[in-house]
């Protein structure tokens, strides 16, 4: 199986997330700050030394400010739902998951917010400047995405997070797509809000995510119960990351994830990203020969997560990748990819997209047989 669905979740991953994933449910799989016992301990050992490691690597600076969840989508509606009030306008992207489009949308229908959806150029990347234009006196938060899952677009953010603190509005950045290609640091980038998942670019397992929360930023917690302190209390604790993180964590997910972001950083995101875009140029170079194909990502690298959005003429999307998939046995995703808003900016409501995403581990052969392959699909319809 040649797998091109990274942008979903990634896959292989790297050795070091199994083993030490294994160790963890073999050895030292207790409940982490539920006990005195050995196993406990070292199971919450584990979970501080990955909360501190995760937080290095995107210089928050209070690893205390970092909760664990099971993956981004948590953490986007910890962040919208915990962050809004009634009356209050938000701006946000064309480019933007169901993962902040539906609380957004939920949260217009119960308690009348209003938000603004800023329009891109052809492949959605907005104009730092709109964000500007659009502020109101009641805005209370700006949400962008890192990089558009539906094509790979990459959003101007550290202008975007410049023009939120110089206008003192909350920051939320949606790093699920981007995270572990692209550098992201929150005090350069200006974010109070962060929210990323584990299992995507980190290279970690599924069932891992996080959100980072700004220090004297407050959110509304969605989630109480048992965090194995103040237990005597039939409150919630208020101190992070105690607050958002109630139930039994995810220690072996935790970990993997752990481990997944050192082999980044020991392979260095550079040389990672470098990787990605080699096959992503290559493979959209050679997808644009193909008569009748259809491009939707841009071929400018800087400007692309690693990420190939394509069509084929006369055909569906989903047609290709179960072709894809069946007779060549090559994994991608069609469809809309959970965000209608950027398939209607990028006029692919009617048919969505197939997505190519290479990923670290990927090789150019492999881009190679995908290209003759497409070939192949393109003169069935001839």
């Amino acid at each position: 199986m040649i797998y091109l669905d990274n942008a979903a979740t990634s896959f292989p991953k790297p050795e070091r997330v199994y083993m030490e994933m294994t160790r963890c449910l073999r050895h030292y799989c207790a409940n982490p700050g539920r006990g005195g016992h050995t196993m406990s301990l070292e199971a919450g050992r584990a979970v501080t030394n990955a909360r501190v490691k995760i937080s290095s690597f995107f210089n928050i600076k209070d690893p205390m400010r970092l909760c664990f969840t099971k993956n981004a989508t948590e953490a986007l509606n910890i962040a919208i739902k915990g962050g809004l009030g009634p009356g209050g306008h938000v701006i946000t992207t064309c480019m933007e998951h169901n993962s902040v489009m539906r609380p957004l949308k939920t949260l217009e229908k119960d308690f009348g917010i209003i938000f603004t959806i800023i329009e891109g150029n052809e492949f959605g990347e907005i104009d730092p400047d709109d964000i500007k234009k659009s502020i109101r006196r009641n805005t209370t938060m700006i949400i962008s995405t890192l990089s558009s899952n539906v094509n790979g677009i990459v959003m101007p953010v550290q202008d975007i997070g410049g023009i939120a603190r110089e206008a003192g509005i909350v920051f939320l950045l949606d790093a699920s797509q981007g995270a572990g290609s692209i550098f992201i640091d929150v005090e350069q980038l200006k974010v109070d809000l962060l929210a990323f998942s584990g299992h995507k670019g980190l290279l970690g397992p599924q069932g891992t995510g996080g959100i980072y929360v700004r220090e004297g930023i407050k959110l509304r917690c969605l989630c109480e119960g048992g965090t194995g302190s103040n237990s005597e209390s039939l409150y919630q604790p208020e101190f992070m990351p105690d607050y958002f993180e109630s139930g039994t964590l995810n220690t072996p997910g935790i970990v993997g994830l752990c481990q997944g972001i050192e082999f980044i950083k020991e392979k260095s995101i550079g040389k990672i990203r470098n990787h990605k875009h080699k096959l992503t140029l290559r493979l959209l170079e050679g997808i644009k020969e193909i008569k009748g194909s259809r491009v939707y990502s841009s071929l400018e690298m800087s400007g692309n997560s690693g990420i190939a959005a394509v069509n084929l003429d006369g055909f569906d999307s989903t047609e290709i990748s179960l072709i894809l998939d069946r007779e060549f046995k090559i994994a991608t995703r069609a469809g809309f990819h959970c965000a209608p808003i950027a398939h209607r900016k990028l006029g692919t409501l009617d048919k969505g997209i197939v997505r190519f995403s290479p990923g670290y581990f990927n090789t150019v052969y492999e881009i190679d047989f995908v290209i003759k392959a497409l070939k192949k699909i393109s003169q069935k319809s001839m």
